[in-house]
Protein backbone atom coordinates (compact mmCIF):
# COMPACT_ATOMS: atom_id res chain seq x y z
CA UNK A 1 0.00 0.00 0.00
CA UNK A 2 1.35 3.25 -0.99
CA UNK A 3 2.97 4.97 1.89
CA UNK A 4 0.08 7.64 3.84
CA UNK A 5 -2.67 5.98 2.39
CA UNK A 6 -5.79 5.35 4.49
CA UNK A 7 -8.04 3.53 2.56
CA UNK A 8 -11.28 2.11 5.42
CA UNK A 9 -15.06 1.66 4.56
CA UNK A 10 -17.58 3.54 3.25
CA UNK A 11 -19.43 5.47 5.60
CA UNK A 12 -22.68 3.44 6.42
CA UNK A 13 -21.43 0.33 6.11
CA UNK A 14 -19.77 -2.24 8.14
CA UNK A 15 -17.20 -5.24 8.06
CA UNK A 16 -18.57 -7.97 9.65
CA UNK A 17 -15.57 -9.53 11.23
CA UNK A 18 -14.56 -13.10 12.92
CA UNK A 19 -16.48 -13.51 16.58
CA UNK A 20 -19.00 -11.29 15.28
CA UNK A 21 -19.91 -13.58 11.61
CA UNK A 22 -20.42 -16.57 13.80
CA UNK A 23 -23.53 -14.93 15.40
CA UNK A 24 -24.76 -14.13 11.95
CA UNK A 25 -24.15 -17.58 11.04
CA UNK A 26 -26.28 -19.17 14.09
CA UNK A 27 -29.14 -16.95 13.46
CA UNK A 28 -28.88 -17.69 10.07
CA UNK A 29 -29.21 -21.60 9.88
CA UNK A 30 -31.70 -21.11 12.89
CA UNK A 31 -33.69 -19.48 10.25
CA UNK A 32 -33.21 -21.85 7.79
CA UNK A 33 -34.42 -24.58 10.21
CA UNK A 34 -37.42 -22.81 11.29
CA UNK A 35 -38.38 -21.38 8.45
CA UNK A 36 -37.97 -25.16 6.35
CA UNK A 37 -39.86 -26.67 9.28
CA UNK A 38 -42.94 -24.58 7.86
CA UNK A 39 -42.29 -25.45 4.10
CA UNK A 40 -40.61 -22.70 2.80
CA UNK A 41 -37.41 -22.66 0.10
CA UNK A 42 -34.69 -20.67 -0.28
CA UNK A 43 -34.91 -17.99 -3.05
CA UNK A 44 -31.47 -15.69 -4.59
CA UNK A 45 -32.38 -12.70 -6.13
CA UNK A 46 -30.48 -9.90 -7.74
CA UNK A 47 -29.07 -7.31 -5.67
CA UNK A 48 -29.86 -4.71 -8.11
CA UNK A 49 -33.02 -3.91 -10.45
CA UNK A 50 -34.98 -1.71 -12.80
CA UNK A 51 -35.65 1.42 -10.76
CA UNK A 52 -39.28 1.33 -11.87
CA UNK A 53 -40.07 -1.53 -9.76
CA UNK A 54 -39.59 -0.22 -6.62
CA UNK A 55 -41.38 3.60 -7.30
CA UNK A 56 -44.17 1.01 -8.17
CA UNK A 57 -44.31 -1.40 -5.21
CA UNK A 58 -43.10 0.73 -2.36
CA UNK A 59 -44.60 4.15 -3.43
CA UNK A 60 -43.27 7.28 -5.32
CA UNK A 61 -44.12 9.58 -2.06
CA UNK A 62 -42.27 7.08 0.48
CA UNK A 63 -38.84 8.21 2.15
CA UNK A 64 -37.29 5.20 0.85
CA UNK A 65 -38.36 6.11 -3.10
CA UNK A 66 -37.87 10.08 -2.94
CA UNK A 67 -34.43 10.38 -1.11
CA UNK A 68 -32.82 6.75 0.02
CA UNK A 69 -32.54 4.70 -2.22
CA UNK A 70 -29.22 4.09 -5.02
CA UNK A 71 -29.83 4.69 -8.02
CA UNK A 72 -27.65 5.13 -11.81
CA UNK A 73 -27.92 4.32 -15.35
CA UNK A 74 -26.30 1.54 -17.00
CA UNK A 75 -24.54 2.14 -20.33
CA UNK A 76 -27.77 1.64 -22.23
CA UNK A 77 -29.45 4.35 -19.66
CA UNK A 78 -31.99 2.60 -18.02
CA UNK A 79 -32.23 3.55 -14.32
CA UNK A 80 -30.94 0.63 -12.29
CA UNK A 81 -31.34 0.48 -8.41
CA UNK A 82 -29.66 -1.29 -5.67
CA UNK A 83 -32.87 -2.95 -3.59
CA UNK A 84 -33.58 -0.78 -0.59
CA UNK A 85 -36.01 -4.15 0.46
CA UNK A 86 -36.58 -7.84 -0.38
CA UNK A 87 -40.16 -7.89 -0.98
CA UNK A 88 -40.20 -6.11 -4.39
CA UNK A 89 -37.63 -8.50 -5.99
CA UNK A 90 -38.97 -11.75 -5.14
CA UNK A 91 -42.16 -10.72 -6.21
CA UNK A 92 -40.80 -9.99 -9.18
CA UNK A 93 -38.86 -13.18 -9.46
CA UNK A 94 -42.16 -15.06 -8.70
CA UNK A 95 -44.23 -13.36 -11.71
CA UNK A 96 -41.42 -13.47 -13.81
CA UNK A 97 -40.76 -17.38 -13.51
CA UNK A 98 -44.65 -18.18 -13.14
CA UNK A 99 -44.03 -19.73 -9.76
CA UNK A 100 -47.75 -19.15 -9.45
CA UNK A 101 -48.60 -22.00 -12.37
CA UNK A 102 -46.08 -24.46 -10.42
CA UNK A 103 -47.72 -24.42 -6.93
CA UNK A 104 -51.65 -23.00 -5.73
CA UNK A 105 -49.08 -21.72 -1.92
CA UNK A 106 -45.93 -20.42 -2.81
CA UNK A 107 -43.92 -20.33 0.66
CA UNK A 108 -40.22 -18.32 -0.15
CA UNK A 109 -37.22 -17.10 2.46
CA UNK A 110 -34.32 -15.30 1.44
CA UNK A 111 -31.27 -13.38 2.81
CA UNK A 112 -29.02 -10.92 1.74
CA UNK A 113 -28.14 -7.22 1.60
CA UNK A 114 -30.12 -3.93 1.34
CA UNK A 115 -29.32 -0.45 0.44
CA UNK A 116 -30.55 2.73 1.69
CA UNK A 117 -28.36 6.14 1.58
CA UNK A 118 -29.39 6.90 5.28
CA UNK A 119 -27.82 8.60 7.88
CA UNK A 120 -25.73 6.22 9.52
CA UNK A 121 -26.51 5.69 13.62
CA UNK A 122 -26.20 3.14 16.16
CA UNK A 123 -28.95 -0.06 14.29
CA UNK A 124 -28.70 1.88 11.35
CA UNK A 125 -26.73 1.07 8.11
CA UNK A 126 -26.13 2.29 3.87
CA UNK A 127 -25.49 -1.24 3.46
CA UNK A 128 -27.59 -3.49 5.90
CA UNK A 129 -28.95 -7.41 6.04
CA UNK A 130 -32.02 -8.89 6.05
CA UNK A 131 -33.28 -12.03 6.61
CA UNK A 132 -37.12 -12.19 4.72
CA UNK A 133 -39.82 -14.43 4.41
CA UNK A 134 -43.18 -14.32 1.84
CA UNK A 135 -46.17 -16.78 0.84
CA UNK A 136 -47.97 -16.31 -2.17
CA UNK A 137 -51.36 -17.51 -2.95
CA UNK A 138 -53.65 -17.71 0.02
CA UNK A 139 -55.17 -14.49 1.84
CA UNK A 140 -56.07 -16.54 4.96
CA UNK A 141 -55.93 -14.71 9.13
CA UNK A 142 -55.00 -18.14 9.81
CA UNK A 143 -51.83 -17.79 7.45
CA UNK A 144 -51.08 -14.36 9.00
CA UNK A 145 -51.47 -16.05 12.46
CA UNK A 146 -49.14 -18.63 11.84
CA UNK A 147 -46.74 -16.36 10.08
CA UNK A 148 -46.46 -14.42 13.28
CA UNK A 149 -46.26 -17.52 15.02
CA UNK A 150 -43.16 -18.68 12.90
CA UNK A 151 -41.64 -15.63 13.93
CA UNK A 152 -42.01 -15.54 17.51
CA UNK A 153 -41.10 -19.30 17.46
CA UNK A 154 -37.40 -18.02 15.60
CA UNK A 155 -37.14 -15.54 18.18
CA UNK A 156 -37.57 -18.34 20.65
CA UNK A 157 -34.94 -20.63 19.09
CA UNK A 158 -32.43 -18.16 19.12
CA UNK A 159 -33.35 -16.97 22.88
CA UNK A 160 -33.91 -13.22 21.69
CA UNK A 161 -35.95 -11.48 24.69
CA UNK A 162 -37.52 -8.54 25.45
CA UNK A 163 -39.14 -8.39 22.43
CA UNK A 164 -42.80 -6.49 21.74
CA UNK A 165 -45.31 -7.80 18.69
CA UNK A 166 -47.27 -4.85 18.03
CA UNK A 167 -50.24 -5.57 14.89
CA UNK A 168 -52.52 -3.13 12.88
CA UNK A 169 -54.62 -3.52 10.53
CA UNK A 170 -54.53 -0.91 7.36
CA UNK A 171 -57.75 -2.52 5.64
CA UNK A 172 -58.21 -2.60 1.83
CA UNK A 173 -58.85 -0.60 -1.44
CA UNK A 174 -62.41 -0.32 -0.30
CA UNK A 175 -62.40 0.75 3.40
CA UNK A 176 -59.06 2.12 3.11
CA UNK A 177 -60.23 5.35 1.04
CA UNK A 178 -62.94 6.56 4.12
CA UNK A 179 -59.93 6.71 6.47
CA UNK A 180 -57.52 8.71 4.36
CA UNK A 181 -60.49 11.11 4.01
CA UNK A 182 -61.43 10.93 7.65
CA UNK A 183 -57.08 11.78 8.41
CA UNK A 184 -56.72 14.41 5.60
CA UNK A 185 -59.68 16.31 7.06
CA UNK A 186 -57.90 16.00 10.67
CA UNK A 187 -54.51 17.33 9.24
CA UNK A 188 -55.59 20.16 7.70
CA UNK A 189 -55.52 22.02 10.60
CA UNK A 190 -52.20 20.25 11.63
CA UNK A 191 -50.73 22.07 8.62
CA UNK A 192 -48.57 24.11 10.38
CA UNK A 193 -47.10 21.51 12.74
CA UNK A 194 -46.00 19.39 10.27
CA UNK A 195 -42.44 18.63 8.59
CA UNK A 196 -41.81 19.89 5.04
CA UNK A 197 -41.89 16.57 3.84
CA UNK A 198 -45.66 15.46 5.60
CA UNK A 199 -47.13 18.78 4.27
CA UNK A 200 -46.00 18.04 1.03
CA UNK A 201 -47.65 14.27 1.19
CA UNK A 202 -50.84 14.97 3.60
CA UNK A 203 -52.80 15.50 0.38
CA UNK A 204 -51.46 12.77 -2.15
CA UNK A 205 -50.71 10.10 0.73
CA UNK A 206 -51.17 11.16 4.48
CA UNK A 207 -50.63 7.76 5.91
CA UNK A 208 -47.05 8.85 5.37
CA UNK A 209 -47.38 11.67 8.23
CA UNK A 210 -48.85 8.67 10.41
CA UNK A 211 -44.87 7.22 9.62
CA UNK A 212 -42.53 10.36 10.36
CA UNK A 213 -40.19 10.42 12.52
CA UNK A 214 -40.00 14.08 13.62
CA UNK A 215 -41.46 15.08 17.01
CA UNK A 216 -43.79 17.89 15.73
CA UNK A 217 -45.09 15.08 13.56
CA UNK A 218 -45.75 12.80 15.95
CA UNK A 219 -47.14 14.93 18.42
CA UNK A 220 -49.29 16.49 16.05
CA UNK A 221 -50.91 13.04 15.29
CA UNK A 222 -51.50 11.91 18.37
CA UNK A 223 -54.89 12.84 18.43
CA UNK A 224 -55.47 11.65 14.96
CA UNK A 225 -58.17 9.06 13.44
CA UNK A 226 -57.73 5.51 13.94
CA UNK A 227 -58.06 3.27 10.93
CA UNK A 228 -59.21 0.46 13.00
CA UNK A 229 -62.27 2.43 13.36
CA UNK A 230 -62.85 2.64 9.55
CA UNK A 231 -62.60 -1.29 8.32
CA UNK A 232 -65.14 -2.70 6.07
CA UNK A 233 -66.78 -5.84 7.41
CA UNK A 234 -64.31 -8.12 5.34
CA UNK A 235 -61.47 -6.50 7.14
CA UNK A 236 -62.72 -6.71 10.68
CA UNK A 237 -63.62 -9.94 10.10
CA UNK A 238 -60.27 -10.97 8.74
CA UNK A 239 -58.27 -8.88 12.14
CA UNK A 240 -60.41 -10.26 14.61
CA UNK A 241 -59.77 -13.75 13.26
CA UNK A 242 -56.02 -12.78 13.27
CA UNK A 243 -56.12 -11.78 16.79
CA UNK A 244 -58.25 -14.82 17.51
CA UNK A 245 -55.63 -17.55 16.14
CA UNK A 246 -52.83 -15.68 17.79
CA UNK A 247 -54.18 -16.19 21.34
CA UNK A 248 -54.64 -19.91 20.37
CA UNK A 249 -51.46 -20.02 19.25
CA UNK A 250 -50.52 -18.60 22.51
CA UNK A 251 -48.77 -15.59 20.83
CA UNK A 252 -48.45 -12.62 23.04
CA UNK A 253 -49.00 -9.48 20.77
CA UNK A 254 -50.22 -5.57 22.10
CA UNK A 255 -51.91 -3.49 19.60
CA UNK A 256 -50.72 -0.31 17.51
CA UNK A 257 -53.40 1.53 15.78
CA UNK A 258 -50.86 4.23 14.26
CA UNK A 259 -48.74 1.36 13.02
CA UNK A 260 -48.47 1.34 9.34
CA UNK A 261 -44.75 0.85 8.32
CA UNK A 262 -43.07 3.08 5.53
CA UNK A 263 -43.91 0.74 2.33
CA UNK A 264 -47.36 1.62 0.49
CA UNK A 265 -48.11 -1.94 -0.57
CA UNK A 266 -49.45 -2.59 3.10
CA UNK A 267 -53.02 -4.19 3.62
CA UNK A 268 -54.87 -5.59 6.16
CA UNK A 269 -52.91 -6.83 8.71
CA UNK A 270 -49.27 -5.64 9.49
CA UNK A 271 -46.77 -5.53 12.28
CA UNK A 272 -43.40 -5.03 13.93
CA UNK A 273 -41.25 -6.73 16.30
CA UNK A 274 -39.54 -4.43 18.69
CA UNK A 275 -36.70 -4.15 21.36
CA UNK A 276 -37.18 -3.06 24.63
CA UNK A 277 -33.36 -3.59 24.68
CA UNK A 278 -32.33 -1.06 22.03
CA UNK A 279 -32.80 2.72 21.41
CA UNK A 280 -34.65 4.94 19.08
CA UNK A 281 -33.88 2.08 16.17
CA UNK A 282 -35.79 -0.74 18.08
CA UNK A 283 -37.62 -2.24 15.15
CA UNK A 284 -35.90 -5.60 14.68
CA UNK A 285 -39.08 -7.59 12.21
CA UNK A 286 -41.82 -6.08 10.36
CA UNK A 287 -43.82 -6.86 7.82
CA UNK A 288 -48.01 -7.47 6.34
CA UNK A 289 -50.45 -8.49 4.04
CA UNK A 290 -49.70 -6.97 0.87
CA UNK A 291 -52.38 -8.77 -1.48
CA UNK A 292 -52.66 -6.18 -4.52
CA UNK A 293 -48.82 -6.16 -5.28
CA UNK A 294 -48.58 -8.84 -7.18
CA UNK A 295 -50.90 -7.53 -9.84
CA UNK A 296 -49.77 -3.93 -9.43
CA UNK A 297 -46.16 -5.51 -10.59
CA UNK A 298 -47.93 -7.36 -13.79
CA UNK A 299 -48.81 -10.53 -12.19
CA UNK A 300 -52.07 -12.44 -12.14
CA UNK A 301 -54.42 -11.26 -8.59
CA UNK A 302 -52.05 -13.13 -5.99
CA UNK A 303 -52.94 -12.19 -2.02
CA UNK A 304 -49.19 -12.38 -0.02
CA UNK A 305 -47.65 -11.76 3.26
CA UNK A 306 -44.25 -11.02 4.38
CA UNK A 307 -41.73 -9.62 6.51
CA UNK A 308 -38.12 -8.96 7.23
CA UNK A 309 -35.62 -9.67 9.84
CA UNK A 310 -32.70 -6.66 10.42
CA UNK A 311 -30.03 -8.47 11.16
CA UNK A 312 -27.81 -6.09 12.20
CA UNK A 313 -30.40 -5.16 15.32
CA UNK A 314 -31.23 -8.65 16.03
CA UNK A 315 -27.19 -9.75 16.18
CA UNK A 316 -26.64 -6.70 18.72
CA UNK A 317 -29.37 -8.87 21.32
CA UNK A 318 -27.22 -12.02 21.14
CA UNK A 319 -25.09 -12.73 23.82
CA UNK A 320 -21.37 -12.58 22.12
CA UNK A 321 -19.87 -14.06 24.49
CA UNK A 322 -21.32 -17.66 23.71
CA UNK A 323 -19.99 -17.57 20.66
CA UNK A 324 -16.60 -18.53 19.52
CA UNK A 325 -14.88 -17.80 16.25
CA UNK A 326 -13.70 -21.16 14.37
CA UNK A 327 -10.89 -23.17 16.34
CA UNK A 328 -8.78 -25.91 15.45
CA UNK A 329 -9.31 -29.58 16.91
CA UNK A 330 -5.50 -30.02 17.04
CA UNK A 331 -2.53 -28.12 16.46
CA UNK A 332 0.34 -30.38 15.07
CA UNK A 333 3.78 -28.85 16.31
CA UNK A 334 7.06 -30.28 14.19
CA UNK A 335 10.62 -30.69 14.57
CA UNK A 336 12.65 -31.18 11.91
CA UNK A 337 12.00 -31.33 8.00
CA UNK A 338 10.97 -34.93 8.52
CA UNK A 339 8.51 -34.63 10.90
CA UNK A 340 7.21 -31.24 9.12
CA UNK A 341 6.30 -33.97 6.40
CA UNK A 342 4.96 -36.41 8.03
CA UNK A 343 2.49 -33.47 9.18
CA UNK A 344 1.53 -32.84 5.78
CA UNK A 345 0.52 -35.93 5.39
CA UNK A 346 -1.61 -36.38 8.80
CA UNK A 347 -3.21 -32.81 8.49
CA UNK A 348 -4.91 -34.06 4.78
CA UNK A 349 -6.15 -37.56 6.45
CA UNK A 350 -7.53 -35.66 9.51
CA UNK A 351 -9.20 -32.88 7.30
CA UNK A 352 -10.66 -35.49 4.75
CA UNK A 353 -12.19 -36.95 8.08
CA UNK A 354 -13.56 -33.27 9.31
CA UNK A 355 -10.92 -32.75 11.65
CA UNK A 356 -9.68 -28.87 12.28
CA UNK A 357 -5.82 -28.87 11.56
CA UNK A 358 -3.53 -26.41 11.37
CA UNK A 359 0.26 -26.27 12.09
CA UNK A 360 3.06 -23.75 11.73
CA UNK A 361 4.88 -23.56 8.20
CA UNK A 362 7.83 -21.94 9.55
CA UNK A 363 10.42 -23.50 11.45
CA UNK A 364 9.69 -21.84 14.79
CA UNK A 365 10.61 -23.25 18.41
CA UNK A 366 8.44 -25.39 19.77
CA UNK A 367 8.07 -22.89 22.57
CA UNK A 368 6.64 -20.51 20.07
CA UNK A 369 4.23 -22.88 18.64
CA UNK A 370 2.99 -23.47 21.82
CA UNK A 371 2.09 -20.14 21.63
CA UNK A 372 0.49 -20.53 18.75
CA UNK A 373 -1.47 -23.20 19.41
CA UNK A 374 -3.15 -21.45 22.48
CA UNK A 375 -3.81 -17.93 20.92
CA UNK A 376 -5.90 -20.59 18.17
CA UNK A 377 -7.53 -21.85 21.22
CA UNK A 378 -6.42 -25.63 20.32
CA UNK A 379 -8.28 -27.95 22.16
CA UNK A 380 -5.37 -30.52 21.41
CA UNK A 381 -1.27 -30.25 20.19
CA UNK A 382 0.33 -32.83 18.74
CA UNK A 383 4.02 -33.14 18.96
CA UNK A 384 6.31 -34.84 16.33
CA UNK A 385 9.87 -34.52 16.51
CA UNK A 386 12.70 -37.00 14.98
CA UNK A 387 12.95 -38.41 17.96
CA UNK A 388 9.24 -39.50 18.12
CA UNK A 389 9.28 -40.26 14.18
CA UNK A 390 12.57 -42.66 14.80
CA UNK A 391 10.01 -44.35 17.90
CA UNK A 392 6.86 -44.44 15.74
CA UNK A 393 5.23 -42.36 18.19
CA UNK A 394 3.94 -38.47 19.41
CA UNK A 395 2.97 -36.71 21.86
CA UNK A 396 -0.40 -35.57 22.45
CA UNK A 397 -1.10 -32.29 25.07
CA UNK A 398 -4.98 -31.95 26.17
CA UNK A 399 -4.29 -28.04 26.15
CA UNK A 400 -7.43 -28.07 28.77
CA UNK A 401 -6.47 -30.93 31.22
CA UNK A 402 -2.58 -29.97 30.85
CA UNK A 403 -2.15 -33.21 30.77
CA UNK A 404 0.48 -35.20 27.93
CA UNK A 405 0.68 -38.65 26.88
CA UNK A 406 2.06 -40.66 23.64
CA UNK A 407 0.78 -42.68 21.32
CA UNK A 408 1.64 -44.74 18.52
CA UNK A 409 2.41 -43.04 15.50
CA UNK A 410 0.87 -45.62 13.26
CA UNK A 411 -2.49 -45.64 15.04
CA UNK A 412 -2.25 -41.68 15.31
CA UNK A 413 -5.14 -40.35 12.70
CA UNK A 414 -7.66 -43.23 14.29
CA UNK A 415 -6.54 -41.92 18.19
CA UNK A 416 -7.20 -38.33 16.87
CA UNK A 417 -10.62 -38.89 15.70
CA UNK A 418 -11.48 -40.62 18.76
CA UNK A 419 -10.50 -37.59 20.49
CA UNK A 420 -11.58 -34.62 18.78
CA UNK A 421 -14.59 -36.33 17.14
CA UNK A 422 -17.37 -35.53 19.79
CA UNK A 423 -15.71 -31.38 19.74
CA UNK A 424 -16.63 -30.92 15.92
CA UNK A 425 -20.24 -32.46 16.20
Amino acid sequence: MEAGLNIQAIKGVKDILPGEVEVWQYIENKARSVFETYGFSEIRAPIFEYTELFSRSIGETTDIVEKEMYTFEDTTGKKITLRPEGTAPVVRAYIEHQLYNKAHITKLYYFGPMFRHERPQAGRYRQFYQIGAEVFGIDSPILDAEILSMLNNLMEAIDVKGLDLQLNSLGCKDCRPKYKDALKQFLKDKHPLLCENCQRRMDRNPLRVLDCKGKTCKDAVTDAPVILDYLCDGCKKHFDKVKETLNTLKVTYSMNPRLVRGLDYYTKTTFELVSTNLGAQNAVAAGGRYDGLVEELGGPKTPGIGFAIGMERLASLMQKDNFKTNKPDVFIATLGDKAKDVSVSLMDSLREKGVKAETDYEDASLKSQMRKADRLGARYVLIIGEDEIKKGSALLRDMGAKTQEEIDINTLAELLMEKVAPLSL
